[in-house]
């Protein structure tokens, strides 16, 4: 018969193997009284909101370098954090970023609130994200389920219903498991556990602390789990990028609307994104359709831009956008999908 999974099994896991990174307050700091600090938990679980830890670990230094403090982050320019966000995807969380840090410093003295439904009330903050903050933060007992958890649940209870359909159950065998004591050092060995042991491919379950108590290690189903449903195809949308030069060097560019995919961020100006897309040039030129399309893959479907060059003289008024001096230029403040197009136009 398996042993019940124990969390203080875990927890001297997490205490010899916990990961080393540059927003956690590892467990031997955390017995010498050092606290995590909110603002650095809250911007690096926003920032690993569909990005990898090892994505996530620059601009998390970038902005804490830039903005030490959420009061500072508050203050800040909303196209120098747009800027520095580029490149790290899902740009409404940037956006979120900043209404989050300026709710916090407005209405709630430049601190974060450690209850999960306060947490709750902040831009951009969903139940993970508060039951994180709240747990890690604030060594409140919430429940911490993100897909690393999720994995680990359902290999722990050889549990066969397939994502998402699954994931009240699975919140469920996390909750019940979820301890009073270090519930922040818990959440983060149980993710721990997903991220380096319990991994989707070929997990070492001959490592695992909670082997003894898994039934899909007992059952050898663990590489089977968990069961997802089967994703729907992407489409495939087209559009054109516009990348016009003037001749002292100058590149014209505009920033997207505040809503909808890439909003507010700085880009090229360009068509609508569809089954057809419309030639609507910002300025008139003796334009270059480059042989490459620049292609990127966005959530829910794939795109794929054709890009446009032109060089303009000094004269030459654009119908939307603005020059901006080469010297302001910088290609790193521009989205990835924008940095493709401008990286095929250098090579043209």
């Amino acid at each position: 018969m398996r042993d019940p999974a124990d969390p203080l099994v875990l927890l001297e896991w997490y205490d010899r193997h916990a990961r080393a990174m540059p927003w956690r307050v590892g467990p031997a700091a955390r017995a010498r009284g050092e606290r995590p600090d909110p603002y650095r938990v809250w911007l690096s679980e926003i920032m690993l909101q569909q990005t990898t830890v090892a994505a996530v670990k620059s601009y998390f230094e970038k902005f804490t370098t830039l903005w030490p403090r959420v009061t500072d982050l508050a203050a800040a320019e909303d196209a120098d954090v747009m800027a520095a966000w580029a490149g790290l995807g899902y740009y409404a969380r940037a956006r979120n970023l900043l209404k989050c840090a300026r709710v916090v410093t407005a209405e709630h003295g430049g601190s974060f609130p450690a209850d999960h439904a306060t947490l709750l009330t902040l831009p951009g903050v969903g139940p993970y994200t508060a039951a994180a903050i709240a747990a890690i933060a604030f060594d409140r007992p919430e429940v911490v389920v993100d897909g690393n958890v999720e994995r680990v649940m359902a290999r722990l209870h050889d549990h066969h219903t397939p994502l998402p359909t699954a994931k009240p159950r699975l919140t469920d065998m996390a909750a019940a498991l979820t301890p009073e004591a270090r519930p922040g050092c818990y959440a983060q060995a149980v993710m721990d556990l997903g991220a380096t042991i319990c991994t989707p491919r070929n997990p070492a379950c001959g490592l695992c602390p909670w082997r003894g108590s898994c039934a899909a290690w007992a059952n050898g189903t663990a590489a089977e789990l968990p069961k997802k449903l089967p994703k729907k195809r992407k489409p495939t949308r087209l559009g054109i990028a516009y990348l016009v030069r003037r001749v002292d060097g100058a590149w014209l560019l505009e920033r997207r609307p505040d809503k909808g995919l890439l909003g507010g961020m700085l880009g090229w100006p360009g068509s609508d994104w569809g089954d057809d897309p419309k030639d609507s040039p910002p300025i008139r030129a003796e334009w270059k359709t480059l042989g490459e399309e620049a292609r990127h893959t966005f959530t829910h479907f794939h795109l794929r831009l054709t890009v446009k060059t032109a060089l303009v003289p000094m004269d030459r008024r654009p119908d939307r956008g603005d020059f901006i001096e080469l010297p302001d230029f910088r290609p790193s403040d521009l989205p990835t999908v924008m940095r493709k197009a401008f990286d095929l136009a250098q090579g043209a």
